[in-house]
């Protein structure tokens, strides 16, 4: 029987129930109709942009790189949320790639919706703070297809003049993209500016396959690429065997010599890093079985709004968006109607390699800059989520229409593999206990999971019946490998025949904008010291070590790191509201799995665009126009950030004012020969957690009816159970071969 067929006999797909959003969501995504209006509209000749079409431009055109949703003020959001104010003015995020000014640049813009008659072309500056608004120069500016199509003549002239050697030393030869006879692929690193004035390309070459990302081959060509004159470009020299070559000549003279023969030959053939079963690996016994499945046998928990992507469950209700930028973000997360977050967004995935070659030595990531939300796609039911998930799709504009990929969010329920609470008290009966309680937990989880280029994010958003939210995030994919060299193991061990894993950090920053019941919090420390007491009582003991709290509420703005041994708790509280117990009601900001921040604080690479990475935790005060950690063309401009997160820092008071936490999660990716096909989910994971912490005046279970009450009888030792009207469901299941004693159907 097909699979799915068994699901729809346990009513586990049933779609969720629905609800309506009580306002409408403010943050959601432009509509079709909205984002095709933009286009129209910068588009008219009145605009005076003198736009071509981005199919047919080249790096001297202007033209339409993307339009996005302009995410909503929060001062402009929360009247209309918590009151009567007006829907806040939307607006759409547009950028366009100058190439045709006399001054070339890329300039973002802002559009007010409805487009009406006096609908204006606004430059969208307040959103960066590093000194020309969204303006990026050309060399800075994000290199896509026109760049990379501009410095393709001159990269075929130079790998052509040197087939011969290539073809000698890898058995491949790279005569240009579109060319028959080429055999190798190419892959350019970033970033490929500092600070705008110049631009280089280091291009790294590799094996074709599905797998090209473990087939690198020891070979590097860097060009000089600065400005839109083409003609103008010239090499900067070679990289082969960790030897720098400025010239042809002088590479040519090596080879000439016998100074280049590789010593690790790669191997063409990558089916070995496919993701599929390999049969000459043998089988686990009973492994052609259905592995267990996490299934909402009693019916989904939580209801939808579809059109307004608002959801409750279990006392949670919040706001869905999604940005081509950022991917999916949450708004208004509340808790038995109370706030608890404004918002929750992943801000920036950032990995910076270490290696002695172009690639590595000098590759750092923003994934930003590819767009991370464009790359969310399909899940897979009943692997990357349970079988009955509530699949939704997602789109943003692209080019003059909307791109939509479907089921690429999932939300469900799962069971926590642990019980929420529970207690025995003890007896000298047979059962060993007098009374047991014990209360199932349960989470409701949205996930997506983003492909960009040889890795897979997987987001997971926890929503816990007890109050606290877990952000888990977990890596899959190829590594971005290097070729083998026997004597440079520090940066990572050989993992093929001639691939080495290459050493690198993942660090993934979110935003967490907290509002606990309003927005008037403060960040409190509470440090666990060791302090000298004696106790009147055992006067022999004299003075001896005790531990004790030391309170207090963070002033300023800061980046710190989670202390030793875990000896610091951080809250973020209300400092004029509290529980029944008279103590100031707040969350937890508990460390998970893998809580990291960059390893490397200096680098050339990432001194100045990645300052968001470089610590643990930060908190600011809000502002409007610090909506965002990072600009998503920052990676090209670390000595001249168009969006400086060090900025942030000013000195203001985060005490009892509208504060924002931004966490960083991640791994230190020590690679091994088990990231071969790919990178393991299990190993490559970090989480955090939001607590309550007096935010309640007790526990958030006793309110659940999902539990059991078992008393024991002291005298017959037998149990009665309450189950509170929660009894076990019945769910039909079909056996594929008759079981002695056991019918086909059975009920459980």
């Amino acid at each position: 029987m097909n699979l799915k067929d068994d699901v729809k006999l346990c009513h586990i797909t049933d779609d969720a129930p629905t609800t309506k959003a009580p306002k409408d969501n403010v943050w959601a995504q432009i509509s079709p109709e909205e984002s095709k209006s933009v286009w129209d509209f910068v588009h008219d000749p009145a605009r005076g942009l003198n736009l071509t079409d981005p199919a047919t431009a080249t790096v001297t055109d202007n033209y339409v790189y993307f339009i996005d949703t302009l995410p909503v003020n929060k001062t402009a959001a929360l009247p209309y949320i918590d009151g009567g104010g007006a829907l806040p003015i939307k607006y759409a995020r547009v950028v366009i790639f100058e190439g045709g000014k006399e001054e070339p640049v890329s300039q973002e813009y802002m559009v007010k919706l409805p487009i009406a008659a006096d609908s204006q072309l606004e430059k969208l500056d307040y959103l960066f703070n590093g000194g020309l608004g969204g303006k990026v120069p050309y060399n800075g500016r994000e290199f896509d297809g026109k760049r990379t199509a501009a410095s393709e003549p001159l990269l075929k002239s130079v790998m052509t003049n040197i087939s011969d050697i290539t073809i000698e030393i890898f058995g491949g030869a790279y005569y240009g993209s579109s060319d028959n006879r080429t055999n190798l692929t190419t892959t350019t690193n970033t970033p490929i500016s500092f600070d705008g004035s110049s631009a280089f390309r280091s291009v790294m070459f590799r094996y074709p396959g599905l797998a090209t990302y473990m087939v690198p081959l020891d070979f590097y060509t860097i060009l000089n690429v600065t400005g839109t004159d083409a003609s103008l470009y010239s090499l900067k020299g070679f990289v082969t065997k960790s030897r720098f070559f400025p010239t042809i000549g002088e590479l040519r003279a090596a080879f000439d010599a016998g100074e280049l023969e590789q010593e690790f030959p790669q191997t063409r053939d990558n089916t070995w890093a496919y993701v599929n079963h390999k049969p000459e690996m043998g089988q686990r016994d009973l492994e052609d079985r259905l592995a267990p499945q996490s299934l909402e046998i009693g019916g989904k928990r939580y209801k939808l709004d579809a059109k307004q992507q608002y959801v409750e469950y279990m006392g949670w209700t919040f706001y869905m968006s999604f940005t081509r930028t950022l991917g999916l973000m949450f708004y208004d997360i509340k808790f038995k109607g109370e706030r608890v977050l404004y918002e929750l967004s992943m801000q920036e995935a950032a990995a910076q390699y270490g290696g002695n070659q172009p690639k590595a030595a000098g590759t750092i990531y923003h994934d930003t800059y590819y767009a991370f939300g464009t790359n969310s796609a399909t899940l897979v039911e009943g692997f990357d989520c349970p079988f009955g998930s509530t699949l939704l799709n997602i789109s943003f504009p692209e080019g003059n229409g909307t791109e939509v990929h479907p089921d690429s969010i999932c939300l469900f329920e799962a069971d926590s593999g642990f019980p929420l609470a529970r207690h025995r008290t003890g007896s000298s009966n047979e059962w060993g206990f007098s009374q047991l309680g014990s209360v199932k937990s349960s989470t409701l989880n949205a996930r997506t999971i983003a492909t960009v280029g040889n890795y897979d994010y997987m987001f997971t958003y926890g929503f816990n019946v007890d109050g606290s939210i877990e952000v888990e995030v977990r890596a899959s994919g190829y590594l971005q490998s290097s070729a083998y060299y026997k004597d440079q193991g520090k940066w990572g061990p050989r993992i093929y025949q001639g691939t080495q894993g290459s050493l690198h950090d993942h660090i993934v920053t979110f935003k967490a904008d907290f509002d606990i019941v309003n927005s008037k919090n403060s960040l409190q420390v509470t440090d666990l010291i060791v302090a000298n007491q004696t106790q009147p009582w055992f006067e022999e003991l004299g003075v001896f070590e005790q531990m004790e709290l030391n309170i207090t509420n963070m002033d300023t703005e800061a980046q710190f790191n989670w202390a030793a041994n875990g000896q610091s708790m951080y809250c973020v509280v209300n400092n004029d509201e509290t529980n029944a117990w008279g103590v100031k009601r707040g969350y937890r900001i508990v460390p998970g799995k893998s809580n990291i921040h960059l390893s490397v604080l200096n680098s050339p690479f990432s001194r100045g665009q990645t300052e968001f990475s470089k610590s643990h935790l930060a908190v600011t005060k809000h502002h409007d126009e610090e909506t965002y950690a990072n600009s998503w063309q920052n990676i090209n401009l670390a000595n001249k950030p168009q969006h400086d997160f060090a900025k942030f820092f000013d000195g203001e008071s985060v005490d009892d004012e509208d504060i924002v936490v931004w966490f960083n999660l991640g791994m230190h990716h020590f690679t091994r020969s088990e990231d071969v096909p790919v990178t393991l989910y299990t190993e490559a994971v970090s989480s955090i957690m939001f607590a309550p912490q007096n935010f309640n005046d007790r526990a958030q279970e006793g309110d659940l009816l999902n539990r059991r009450w078992i008393v024991a009888n002291s005298t017959s030792g037998e149990l009665s159970y309450e189950d509170y009207g929660v009894a076990l469901p019945t769910c039909k299941v079909q056996l594929d071969e008759p079981v002695e004693g056991i019918l086909p159907w059975v009920t459980i």
